[in-house]
C-alpha cells in the first residue's frame, strides 16, 4: 500500500485527489498539508510539511507556488518522492525543481491529463510536417478564478512545438499594441478567462487556404486528480530524477 500525503488537501483538487485515492486499493491518504488544518476525512492535516510525524511514500502537491520551498526542503531532507502538479511557477522556482531532481525523484508536468499529453505528441508530429509553412497559434480558456495567464499547459504546448523548430520561434502573448503584420517565426498565445471553464486548449496551424486545429477539452477537474494519483503510484520507489507524463505513459 503506497502512503500518500496531499499538499493543498483542503482545496477542490486536494479533495478530488483524496476521493480518487479512496477508490483504489493500492494507495491511501495518510495526511494532508494545508493552511486549513480542520480534518474533513480520516487523515490528519498539518500546516507545513516539516510537521508531518511519519514519512509518506510520496507527496502530491496541488496547492500554490508559495509552498514550493517548504516541500522541497522536506523531500530533500527525507528523500521523499514528490509529484508537482501546481502551476504558475516562475523561472527561478522551475530551476529549483530541476535542481532538486538531481537528489530526489520529482514528477513535474504542467498538466496531469492523459489527453493533454497526447495532444502534445500530436502537436509535435504536426509541427514536424507543417513547421515553417503554417502559422501557429495557441488559444487557452479557463475559469474566471485562474490567476496565471497564459496557462502552464499552453506554455508546455508551445515549448514542445518550439523544440521541433530548433527553438527558433518567439512567443507573442498579445497583439493589441502591435500595429504590424504577423512575423513568420511567431507562436501566438491567447488566454481567455470566464465562468467555470475547466480547461480548453486549441492549437491552430493556419496555412494557405487551409487550417488544421488540434483541441482538448477537460470537462471535470477529476481528470487531473486521476493523473496525479497515477503519477504518485508510479513514483513510489523510483530513483532520483526528473519524471514527466511521457515516462508514466
Amino acid at each position: 500500500m503506497i502512503r500518500i500525503a496531499i499538499c493543498g488537501c483542503c482545496g477542490k483538487m486536494g479533495r478530488f485527489i483524496h476521493d480518487v485515492i479512496s477508490e483504489r486499493n493500492d494507495c491511501e491518504t495518510v495526511c494532508g498539508i494545508d493552511k486549513i488544518t480542520t480534518p474533513y476525512a480520516d487523515f490528519p492535516i498539518f500546516e507545513k510539511a516539516s510537521e508531518i510525524p511519519q514519512k509518506p511514500d510520496v507527496i502530491i502537491d496541488f496547492s500554490h507556488p508559495s509552498t514550493l520551498d517548504d516541500l522541497l526542503d522536506y523531500c530533500l531532507t527525507n528523500g521523499t518522492p514528490i509529484v508537482i502538479a501546481t502551476t504558475g511557477y516562475n523561472d527561478e522556482q522551475i530551476e529549483k525543481i530541476n535542481k532538486a531532481s538531481e537528489q530526489i525523484p520529482v514528477f513535474f508536468t504542467f498538466n496531469m491529463s492523459l489527453g493533454i499529453n497526447l495532444l502534445t505528441e500530436l502537436a509535435k508530429k504536426a509541427t514536424q510536417i507543417l513547421g515553417g509553412q503554417f502559422d501557429i497559434e495557441i488559444i487557452e480558456k479557463h475559469h474566471n478564478q485562474k490567476i496565471d495567464a497564459p496557462s502552464g499547459t499552453a506554455i508546455m504546448l508551445a515549448n514542445a512545438i518550439n523544440e521541433e523548430l530548433d527553438n527558433s520561434y518567439n512567443y507573442v502573448y498579445d497583439r493589441h499594441s502591435v500595429r504590424q503584420k504577423r512575423g513568420k517565426n511567431e507562436i501566438g498565445m491567447h488566454a481567455i478567462r470566464g465562468g467555470t471553464i475547466v480547461g480548453e486548449h486549441e492549437i491552430i496551424f493556419a496555412g494557405r487556404d487551409e487550417v488544421i486545429s488540434l483541441k482538448h477539452e477537460a470537462h471535470s477537474k477529476q481528470v487531473f486528480a486521476v493523473g496525479s494519483v497515477n503519477a504518485a503510484v508510479f513514483m513510489s520507489g523510483k530513483p532520483a530524477g526528473l519524471y514527466a507524463m511521457k515516462d508514466l505513459l
